[in-house]
């Protein structure tokens, strides 16, 4: 795989901060979230028992954990009557303090479209100019909201679901906003890129809203722990990957993590929810509390989190020799320790193999392939360039202006991207069918 990483790619880029900053919950949201949260408790403890959730569970399961997360911007999501939430009134003293330079502009994202009407509301009442881009927007309509956004000096934010975190380039603004955290870091990563990308010329800031003692406070530990393996396998942290485990049971493991990691938050009164407190009382609050999650955040310092129930140990492969006499004989002597696991797997009386680890619990097996270091995976690429193979910071090679001729030898390689992001990630990319890939592979373009 020849990778390269935006840090080394894009040495242009400017300054980003991330911060995340704690609210508290009213008393009300508390209320749906501590109702769907025992629903999910009572769920997780089943799995725990019995390994198995019937599709009546699994459904139960996923739409609890989502009225958890929607409880945590706003009652207004769960009901469509009452607005209990800190969320958005924190949001527009944000704005307020940031809009005060005539030429700043925002990124909000937000899952849910319920979250762009609660803000809507608060942005008129204060004449602030926006345009609200989600799933529902025609496509031949979206250019017009984009450039409006760019060009128009009285719309200063662009409130987006994630059907505007791949693709658009929004670099008119320098402050992002995430009013709620996905599960996916590379989701999250994609979000931040509508700004921090190529064009982009001052300093950028994001700022997370994470309700404090909610399911979103588990899932930062989630997010710095599927972070942190991302980069260590590609960048040489983590020693090997862990090959088994249906995606249930991937799931699950970050459920278990998620609400193991919530936290006692306070909540508002209904006296102090009507203070609507400002930003910097917030994030005060938040520092006193909590100095480590209002931190501004690094991929290098995130640390994976213990408990995340995917144990990954340091298992180092035996070196070949420098000089081997025999060239096949580093190729002919990883292959024969690959068969020796294999072989030790599928035999319960055979010697254990340090590349073979079993489930205290089920019993089941699992094969860890230890990973290359970085320089011989550097060597690799190199290798390939070597060969004739031209590296491109896409995965679309037919947007290309040297794009694929007839008869020129290419190779395709978006599917292993996909497979890493679904396997590893617990990403739900979509998969194309082969005979799209290829049809694009041969031909330097997507089929009319």
């Amino acid at each position: 795989m020849i990778r390269r990483r935006k840090s080394e790619v894009l040495l242009q880029l400017p300054e980003r901060t991330d911060q995340n900053l704690l609210v508290p919950m009213t008393g009300e949201q508390m209320r749906h979230h501590e109702e769907n949260a025992e629903i999910v408790g009572q769920i997780v403890q089943r799995w725990r028992r019995m390994k198995f959730l019937s599709d009546k569970d699994q459904r139960r399961l996923t739409c609890c954990l989502q009225n958890m997360r929607m409880s945590c911007n706003s009652t207004y999501l769960l009901d469509l009557k009452t607005d209990h939430g800190v969320k958005a009134d924190e949001l527009l003293n944000l704005l307020l303090e940031a809009l005060a330079d005539p030429e700043a502009k925002a990124v909000v994202f937000s899952q849910w479209v319920r979250t762009h009407e609660i803000l809507i509301r608060r942005l008129e009442a204060n004449n602030i100019g926006y345009v609200s881009f989600h799933g529902g927007i025609a496509s031949e309509q979206r250019p017009a909201l984009i450039e409006r956004f760019r060009d128009d000096p009285a719309c200063r934010v662009f409130l987006s679901t994630d059907a505007g975190a791949t693709g658009l380039n929004l670099q008119r603004a320098n402050l992002l906003v995430n009013m709620d955290l996905p599960w996916n870091p590379a989701l999250l990563e994609q979000r931040i890129a509508r700004i921090h990308r190529m064009g982009q010329k001052q300093p950028v800031q994001i700022v997370n809203f994470v309700a404090k003692g909610s399911i979103e406070e588990g899932m930062l530990a989630t997010l710095a722990f599927k972070r942190s393996l991302a980069a260590g396998i590609l960048d040489g942290g983590v020693g090997e990957i862990s090959l088994g485990g249906s995606r249930l049971n991937r799931f699950m493991k970050d459920v278990e993590h998620v609400t193991g990691h919530m936290g006692g938050g306070d909540t508002q009164t209904p006296d102090e929810e009507c203070l609507s407190e400002d930003v910097e009382a917030a994030a005060d609050e938040a520092d006193e509390r909590q100095p480590a999650a209002a931190a501004p955040l690094s991929g290098s310092e995130a640390e994976p989190a213990p408990s995340a129930g995917e144990p990954v140990t340091d298992v180092t492969p035996t070196p070949a020799s420098s000089s081997p006499a025999d060239p096949w004989a580093a190729l002919v002597d990883v292959g024969a320790q690959l068969l020796a696991a294999l072989a030790s797997g599928h035999d319960s009386k055979a010697p254990t193999h340090p590349w073979v680890e079993q489930d205290s619990r089920t019993g089941a097996r699992h094969l860890k392939i230890p990973m290359p270091p970085p320089e011989t995976a550097s060597r690799l690429a190199d290798a390939y360039v070597e060969m004739g193979a031209r590296p491109s910071f896409t995965c679309a090679p037919y947007l290309l202006g040297d794009n694929p001729a007839k008869g020129e030898d290419i190779a395709w390689a978006e599917s292993n991207a996909v497979i890493y992001a679904n396997s590893v990630l617990g990403a739900r990319t979509v998969k194309h069918p082969d005979f799209l890939d290829l049809c694009m592979a041969l031909t330097g373009r997507a089929p009319q």
